[in-house]
Formats: C-alpha cells, sequence, structure tokens
C-alpha cells in the first residue's frame, strides 16, 4: 500500500509497530513526530517568503516561522542577523536610513535602524500538519519514509519498545538523509566549484 494521505499513513505505521490499537492515540504520535522534524528538518520545500511591514523597527514574524533563510530591506539589500545586544549598542535609536541589521526576539523581528518601511523575508516554514481534514503535505508526497519512521518511532517509545524505538531511529535517519542528499543536489547540481586563493 501506498502512503499517500493521513489515513494510510496511519495504517502502515501501525502495521509497521506491529500495533493495531494505535488509532485513537494516532494524533498525538503524529503531533510528536511532526515536531520533531520541524525542529532539525531544513531543506528548500520548507522555504518561503514573506513581506512583513514594520512600525517602529518591529515587525510580527508569520506564524509558521522557524529559522530566518534571509532578510531584505526595502532597497532589496541583504541585511545582517545580530545578536539584540549588538542590535541596540550599534544603531541605538537611530533613524532615517534603511535597515543594516536584525535580531529575533520571540515572535517579533528588530531591524536597527528604525523605520517603518517592510522586510523580505525568506524563511523555513513548519511543515504542515496533517489531519484528517489537511490529509496530505509535501513532506509526505515526496518522502513518506520519512512519516513512517517518526510515527513508528513514537508508537516504539510509548509502548516502550526500546529495540522498535531503536529501529525506527535509525531508519528514520536514513530516510533524512536522504532527503538532505536530494535537497543538496537540487540545489547545487550544476555547480561550479570555486577553488579559494591564487590561481597559478
Amino acid at each position: 500500500m501506498t502512503i499517500s494521505d493521513y489515513a494510510s499513513l496511519l495504517v502502515d505505521a501501525g502495521e509497521y509497530a506491529g500495533r493495531d490499537d494505535i488509532a485513537h492515540n494516532f494524533p498525538r504520535f503524529l503531533g510528536l513526530a511532526e515536531l520533531k522534524l520541524n525542529r532539525g528538518l531544513r531543506v528548500a520545500d520548507m522555504e518561503t517568503t514573506a513581506a512583513i511591514p514594520l512600525t517602529e523597527g518591529a515587525g510580527t514574524l508569520p506564524p509558521d516561522f522557524l529559522e530566518a533563510r534571509q532578510v531584505k530591506n526595502a532597497a532589496g539589500i541583504p541585511i545582517r542577523a545580530v545578536s539584540l545586544q549588538q542590535l541596540t549598542n550599534s544603531y541605538m535609536a537611530r533613524s532615517g536610513m534603511p535597515p543594516c541589521g536584525y535580531a529575533i526576539v520571540g515572535s517579533t523581528i528588530k531591524a536597527r535602524p528604525i523605520t517603518d518601511q517592510n522586510l523580505t523575508v525568506t524563511y523555513y516554514s513548519r511543515i504542515a500538519a496533517l489531519t484528517p481534514s489537511s490529509p496530505t503535505n509535501w513532506l509526505l508526497e515526496k518522502a513518506p519514509d520519512v512519516y513512517l519512521f517518526a510515527v513508528a518511532n513514537e508508537i516504539a517509545i510509548w509502548s516502550k519498545d526500546l529495540e522498535g524505538a531503536a529501529a525506527a531511529q535509525q531508519l528514520l535517519a536514513l530516510a533524512i538523509n536522504g532527503l538532505k542528499i536530494e535537497d543538496e543536489r537540487s540545489r547545487w547540481g550544476n555547480a561550479l566549484t570555486v577553488i579559494a586563493g591564487a590561481t597559478p
């Protein structure tokens, strides 16, 4: 059976784990699996871009924000991430020019010098959660094995099956590694290699 949606993942994960009594706990296992995947997985399919309006140099990050990949000011110039202390010490309350740096504090992005212009943020977004009403997403379509082993690992942990948990964790690591290799090839497959230093 092909894992193509929420229902088929439920069936296959139960079969893989050797459990036919997990349906009532499946949302919990799935939620834990997605929580852990969001912590560590960073691939191109997770990237998105949003315009963030600033008010007195501060703006609210999108609710699915995980990690910034690039931040540009209103002039389209990339600005750099700095610590909040450095941002405060370097720019203080200066204003009237495009931001040069930013810091993220909770769900807020602060840019300095202070401006009310928009920032354009390219960021890694959370994996859209699977539910009965939203039964698929890009990860399930692209790498169903990642989902299968991530959920099977949570089932084994819940079952106190240490051997099963270790096996699922190992298979999950292999599946994630394969996904990352595919991602690197799609990003850099035709890139030229540049060797640093003087050319003879």
